[in-house]
């Protein structure tokens, strides 16, 4: 049995990296796990990978709520509420003060923003008393890393929102709380370095900043997320665990 036997999961952001790995470890503790994603092909592949009986597949975008409509019926249908929620989708690249555009402000705040208030929003109806809501956080919304404003202020304001949610959702024993990741080794952020070989420089630069002396893997985070989406953490509320390797603890 476990930690998340009969229980269902939602988990937006799910075709790869911290999501993808999320999506199986959550299965693999027995839940079913609805996943979301804006490309069907990937989003496909990735219930594959998860297990087309453990998994269901929607496509869409979270900063569309028609969109999210979408998804919450598809979990509606199946009858049984929904029990943990992760809301993990989102976007970033590097982009200083000076460049910064409406068009990326938009997108950054519509869908790291935006998006995760409604995430949440168009859930409560389905989530049953007790469930577990993960926001995926970052730990730039920690630090000023130069070029990163947009996605760093979207992560902090993820993070206040979860405080402010665990004391409205208190009453119905809903817990929100929040993963804050680092420098974890995905697809999503080599893209956010450009390349490949700047992918590897900054590789070399954690390696010998960060106590662990090297990046993340997107399973590290994942357990994290499945801890906190189960009874393992029933005293953990409002709370921000980092998943770091230490960098932001030393």
């Amino acid at each position: 049995m476990g930690q998340l036997e009969g229980k269902t999961a939602v988990l937006t952001g799910g075709s790869a990296g911290i999501g993808l790995a999320t999506a199986v470890r959550l299965a693999d503790e027995g839940a079913h796990v609805f996943v979301t994603g804006r490309r069907e092909a990937e989003l496909e592949a990735a219930v594959k990978t998860v297990g087309a009986d453990r998994a269901t597949a929607v496509v869409g975008d979270i900063s569309k709520p028609a969109d999210l409509d979408r998804l919450y019926d598809a979990v509606g249908a199946r009858g049984r509420g929904l029990d943990v929620l992760v809301a993990n989708a989102a976007v970033g690249a590097f982009v200083t003060l000076e460049e910064t555009t409406e068009e990326h402000f938009d997108q950054t705040f519509g869908v790291n923003v935006r998006g995760t208030v409604f995430t949440v929003q168009k859930a409560l109806p389905l989530l049953n008393d007790g469930a577990s809501v993960v926001l995926v956080g970052s730990t730039a919304a920690d630090r000023g890393v130069a070029a990163f404003g947009a996605y760093a202020a979207s992560k902090a304001a993820v993070r206040s929102f979860a405080r402010t949610w665990s004391s409205e959702l208190k009453d119905r024993g809903i817990r929100v709380n929040v993963v804050s990741p680092a420098w974890i080794e995905t697809p999503g952020g080599t893209a956010a370095f450009g390349d490949e070989e700047t992918a590897r420089a900054v590789r070399e630069k954690v390696a010998a900043t960060v106590p662990k002396g090297r990046f993340g893997r997107p399973e590290e985070a994942a357990a994290v997320v499945a801890f906190l989406a189960s009874e393992q953490s029933s005293y953990v509320v409002g709370s921000n665990v980092y998943v770091d390797g230490g960098e932001n603890q030393t």
